[in-house]
């Protein structure tokens, strides 16, 4: 019954993903990619908070399959991170195609890390 857990999560995140996206960029007149980057951010983040109340033990670990795999392994993309990057790279825009690359990766680790030492030191 798990595989019902991640897929819950899933039905969530897909579309939190897609209508935060939206709503990120329709703010911004830019080529970078701030809706991309901000589910990403807050998807490490989320995750970070989830694995460490689990391994706190403040939360049990069929809601990391929820919230952790389901809803934030829709929520999050790598694959649409890596295409907007090389279409940015295509297009000449070289500096934002480094700094989304290196940015996401950079803050999305460490967002991951504040997460879990926010858990870790609200539960731990």
């Amino acid at each position: 019954m798990n595989w019902l857990l991640v897929i819950a999560g899933a039905v969530v995140g897909a579309p939190l993903r897609y209508l935060t996206d939206r709503a990120v960029q329709s703010r911004h007149d830019t080529v970078f990619p701030w809706g991309t980057f901000t589910v990403n951010v807050v998807g490490c983040l989320t995750l970070g908070l989830i694995t460490g109340a689990v391994l706190a033990g403040a939360v049990p670990s069929n809601v990391q399959l929820l919230i952790g795999t389901g809803l934030c392994g829709a929520l999050t993309t790598y694959s649409t991170l890596s295409y907007e990057t090389l279409r940015l790279a295509e297009g000449g825009a070289t500096f934002f195609a480094v700094a989304n690359g290196v940015g996401s990766i950079v803050a999305g680790l460490g967002a991951a890390f504040t997460g879990a030492a926010l858990a870790q030191a609200f539960w731990g």
